[in-house]
């Protein structure tokens, strides 16, 4: 019984290792984040609402596409970066394209917000941030 079970075992092993994940029809790519170069913020918000906020930021090819946002919540302090999808394995153009992205913002708290949009490094590697801070109104 035990010597069934190592057979099956093992025959299973290999058919698992044989296999490959990636495959040779799947695109390569990999993400990378680009720094925002404008932001489309309100002045204020209203408790309850939500809002739109759109960023800029430049696409350096064609093989760039938008993913998603980073987005990282801590009390009244948001930050936002832009996340793409760069596919390596196409040809690509290599003109810079100024893109926007959007997304929604729910004032859930009185006070005032405060967003940090990535806008890239300094020569020391430290980050830099477009800083806005929204107050909520009544």
């Amino acid at each position: 019984m035990f010597m069934n079970k190592l057979i099956v075992y093992c025959a299973l092993l290999c058919i698992l290792m044989s296999c490959s994940l990636s495959g040779d029809d799947e695109p390569n790519y990999h993400f990378e984040v680009l720094p925002i170069e404008s932001v489309e913020i309100p002045d204020t918000f209203t408790l309850g609402e939500t809002y739109p906020i759109t960023v800029s930021y430049f696409k350096p090819s064609s093989c760039y596409t938008f993913n998603d946002f980073y987005y990282l919540s801590e009390l009244n302090e948001r930050t936002v970066a832009v996340i793409n999808t760069v596919f390596d394995d196409q040809v690509c153009t290599q003109a810079l394209e100024l893109t926007d992205a959007t997304f929604n913002f729910k004032v859930i708290s009185n006070g005032s917000y405060i967003f940090k949009f990535w806008q890239g490094e300094d020569e020391n590697g430290e980050d830099l941030y477009y800083t806005v801070e929204v107050p909520v109104v009544d």
